[in-house]
């Protein structure tokens, strides 16, 4: 099998995260034909699935109407602008908090037990 297009291999897909509460772990292998069970936790009973984001909508429904299914809480980190560029930047990130108070450094000196 030869590949002629490298972009098909390196293109990343937009998942999103999808926490899945339920009330038995027996099924869990039912998540796995909507995506990716990456984490279970079996004390707290739940799952964490990545989606496709592409398909998030339909498959977290499908996901939510499943009989073991309790609740779901959809990730929200995908709509957050991670783009702190210009928040860092600017003059008023760097400048030095002024209380009013002065610090005074002293020259400390270090003794060793044995020279004590």
């Amino acid at each position: 099998m030869q590949v002629n297009n490298n972009q098909d291999l390196l293109s990343v897909v937009p998942r999103r995260g999808l926490v899945v509460w339920m009330y038995s772990l027996r099924q869990v292998r039912n998540l796995r034909r909507y995506g990716t069970v990456l984490y279970i936790s079996k004390r707290m009973k739940y799952a964490l699935v990545y989606l496709n984001e592409a398909d998030f909508d339909q498959n977290s429904e499908k996901i939510e109407r499943l009989h073991f299914v309790r609740k779901i809480e959809k990730s929200y980190r995908p709509d957050i602008e991670m783009n702190f560029a210009e928040k860092i930047g600017t003059k008023r990130a760097f400048q030095p908090n002024d209380d009013g108070f002065e610090v005074e450094e002293k020259n400390t000196r270090i003794r060793l037990a044995e020279n004590v």
